[in-house]
């Protein structure tokens, strides 16, 4: 053999060595990578035959290496091809061993099979993956008629049985896309697997292979290339052949082909999904006409069209344009095609929206009314709105709407709690503050400002909102809309992540917070109620994570504090005992030592209202006990009534059991009374769970934070804590408040990712807001407590 048998180490020092470097050089490195794979192929066959004829027996390729787009640690799919009368069922065993073992030796992953061109057919006739793969079937070594013979009877029973088939081929595709998901909408996404990977472009070429229809051109081609050039890095980084994209591997990656950083290359990755699974779905729904379109009809044949409106008509699941449509006149026909796609949740096909983007006239600036409401039209259509957004950006027309939608086209997110790219999630909140415009006074402002509150993401950007708010302004000043009406989006977008941040971080009964939510609406009631429902909007369409049921409550909890006294001018929250189910006379027997809970709850949560005698460390004692039972503190409020605390706990139940109301008073009592024991349990979950990794040390990633948040509250000193979250922290920290002397008055609670950010109210006896000296004390008392060992309660 005149090739070193380790071909697949060659495979990737040729793909390291070539074409990173140079743009557009990825096909000339994978045709080098083919050629080497072929040539030490046909090495292994000529050993393999041993001096025989090859006549009736071929070595073929199916899968990337036929294709001719392998990678450089790609598998490799052969097939020995004979007619069944070439050599005995002994002979054809031992020549396919003398070829598939060189391969494994090679270091190659090798699927194998032999098979006769009638078996070929049988195959491709009840195995939809295997028929689409024989399509690719090419000729490595041998004899090429055989080859041929199996790939044009393949062919031709796929093209002959296509509309039979074709129900069961789009099953499969969907049930592929649900398990490996979105590809431009994943933040280690699968390169080939996923919905505009590359097994959907080998699908793509299936469907033009059954002549059901054309190949989409623009772009396709482009995209592909994009996705095997970041495979093949992959490929080359890892030294595997892995399909998907991890996070540890996207810098590497990203710096071997040339972009600024990983979120350059996840754009690309994500623009490439999106064009190759908008011509996927394209190419289906095509295919389904086709196939209707042969179906013996009586009569001529002539196109059924439905009038929509607007000129507009519905054919065959599609909107297309009228024959009397004013294609070139009208610089409203674009808005008006998709309203009425949107509207009926139907696509517009590409060559419409090619005819629409290259031929209807621009818009004037500012735009006249007309054009403006259509626009808002648009935005209220609700989950129509998605796919026709998505072919409008395809075709270049939202780039004429909105040039600044560029900057954040198929950006990634790396925030945890979002599931989209951020273009994808503005047209999604646009979608969820679709089902809250009955909720506020002007809707196109909310739904505006829902499509535009992220447009600051852009990259190099600190603070999204500060960026967005001059963007927006002058978005809404070239829509047309009048200077008040700029300024209240401007301020929605600038403000979009107040209320969030003051409802799940601040006291909601505290006259402060009420005033900043305030201040955050310009003073302005409806402006409020648009900067209430675009925080829902936001936080829904960003993911379950972003909205909980405890998010949701400290909302609407904020929501009546700032709405309270609002038309008198004056702040009025409601007292601790107004929320309370406890009569007096029972609040005295609380405060004769016989404490009472009570249990709610909250679809999905619950809220435990803790009624005991006031005293230092009821806060930790609580903290301690809830945890002791699996239950994870969402948010604290902590009042007095009379020497009776009055506490109200939100909590979730990651094992699903519904917290038990004597249980917590019994647990209470003992506490109360110094015995320790029904802390027992926690200090179990805090040996199971272990110490996180990489919280000691100076600058360590788990260095707990302590800050100080000035001005949030007149009446309690307020600190802010940042740290690895772990069993028992809460609890913790109360004691540490304990130890010191403080009252914890209000508390809110949150993880993210493992991470905790939590806000104490703390006052010293008496209610006194802290001094600078016990201010400092505490903070390093926090910090020692969140980064040190845990101690024994």
């Amino acid at each position: 053999m005149t090739l070193q048998t380790d071909v697949a180490a060659r495979r990737l020092d040729l793909a390291g060595a070539r074409g990173f470097e140079v743009p557009g050089a990825g096909a000339a490195r994978r045709e080098a990578v083919a050629g080497l794979t072929r040539e030490w192929l046909c090495g292994v066959w000529d050993e393999a035959l041993e001096g025989r004829s090859s006549e009736g027996i071929a070595l073929a390729a199916v899968g990337s290496l036929a294709r001719g787009d392998a990678g450089p640690l790609s598998d490799v799919d052969l097939v020995l091809l004979h007619y069944g009368r070439s050599l005995g069922g002994d002979q054809l065993r031992q020549l396919a061993d003398r070829v598939w073992y060189p391969v494994w030796d090679a270091g190659i992953k090798l699927d194998h099979s032999v098979r006769t061109v009638n078996q070929c057919r049988t195959v491709a006739s009840g195995d939809l993956t295997a028929a689409v793969g024989l399509l690719d079937l090419d000729c490595v070594a041998g004899d090429p008629d055989v080859v041929a013979a199996a790939r044009s009877t393949v062919a031709h029973d796929w093209r002959a049985n296509a509309r039979k088939r074709l129900p069961d081929l789009l099953e499969a595709l969907r049930a592929r896309h649900s398990r490996h998901g979105d590809l431009a909408q994943s933040l280690t996404p699968d390169l080939k697997e996923a919905h505009g990977g590359l097994r959907d472009l080998t699908v793509l070429d299936a469907l033009v292979a059954a002549w059901l229809t054309d190949r989409p051109r623009d772009g396709l081609d482009e995209a592909h290339g994009v996705l095997l050039d970041v495979r093949d890095a992959v490929h080359v980084v890892t030294g595997r052949g892995r399909d998907r994209l991890t996070r540890e591997d996207q810098d590497a990656v990203a710096a071997l082909l040339g972009h600024a950083d990983a979120d350059e290359l996840l754009t690309s990755v994500a623009g490439a999904g999106r064009t190759i699974a908008y011509a996927l779905d394209g190419t289906v729904r095509r295919a389904g006409q086709s196939q209707r379109a042969r179906t013996l009809r009586v009569g001529p044949r002539r196109p059924q069209l439905n009038p929509l409106g607007y000129g507009m008509f519905e054919h065959d699941g599609e909107v297309v344009l009228g024959p009397r449509s004013a294609l070139s006149t009208d610089p409203l026909l674009p808005l008006r095609a998709a309203v009425v796609a949107a509207r009926s949740h139907l696509p517009i096909p590409p060559t419409t929206l090619a005819n629409l983007a290259g031929q209807a006239p621009s818009l004037p600036e500012p735009w006249p009314a007309i054009a403006r409401d259509l626009f808002a039209d648009l935005l209220a259509t609700g989950p129509g709105l998605v796919a026709v957004w998505e072919g409008l950006d395809q075709a270049g027309i939202i780039d004429r709407w909105l040039p600044e939608w560029a900057s954040v086209r198929s950006r990634p997110q790396r925030n945890a709690v979002h599931r989209h790219t951020v273009d994808r999630h503005l047209v999604e909140t646009v979608v969820v503050a679709g089902g809250l415009v009955r909720e506020v006074a002007r809707a196109d402002l909310l739904l505006l400002a829902a499509l535009l509150h992220d447009i600051g993401k852009t990259p190099g950007a600190h603070d999204h909102s500060t960026v967005g708010a001059p963007i927006a302004r002058a978005v809404a000043t070239r829509l047309g809309y009048t200077a008040p009406d700029v300024a209240v989006v401007e301020t929605l977008v600038r403000e979009h992540l107040t209320l969030i941040d003051l409802a799940t971080r601040r006291d909601h009964q505290d006259p402060a917070t009420v005033v900043a939510a305030r201040k955050a609406a310009d003073g302005s009631r409806e402006v409020f109620e648009l900067l209430l429902a675009l925080t829902e909007a936001d936080a829904s369409a960003a993911g379950p994570q972003a909205w909980t049921d405890w998010r949701a409550s400290l909302l609407r909890q904020l929501a009546e504090a700032t709405r309270a006294g609002w038309d008198a001018d004056a702040v009025d929250p409601a007292g601790p005992a107004a929320s309370t189910t406890v009569a007096r006379s029972e609040l005295e027997a609380v405060a004769a030592g016989e404490p009472r809970v009570v249990v709610r709850p909250q679809g999905g949560s619950y809220r435990i209202d803790v009624f005991d005698r006031d005293r230092l460390g009821l806060f930790a004692d609580t903290a301690g006990l809830l945890a002791a039972q699996g239950l994870v503190v969402r948010t604290a409020i902590l009042r007095t009534v009379d020497g009776v605390a009055a506490n109200e706990w939100h909590v979730e139940s990651p094992s699903g059991e519904e917290p038990h109301e004597e249980r917590i008073v019994r647990g209470l009592a003992r506490l109360a009374e110094g015995d320790r024991a029904p802390l027992g349990l926690l200090e179990r979950r805090r040996r199971y769970a272990g110490r996180p990794s990489g919280e000691s040390g100076t600058g360590s990633p788990g260095q707990a934070r302590a800050l100080v948040v000035p001005h949030a509250s007149d009446e309690a000193t307020v600190i802010e804590v940042r740290a690895q979250d772990r069993p028992g922290l809460l609890h913790e920290l109360g004691m540490g408040f304990a130890k010191a002397g403080l009252s914890v008055r209000s508390a809110h609670i949150a993880t993210y990712a493992g991470q905790t950010l939590d806000t104490f109210y703390l006052t010293e006896f008496g209610g006194r807001l802290l001094s600078p000296a016990k201010v400092a004390q505490t903070v390093a008392m926090v910090i020692d407590t969140c980064d040190g060992p845990a101690p024994t309660s």
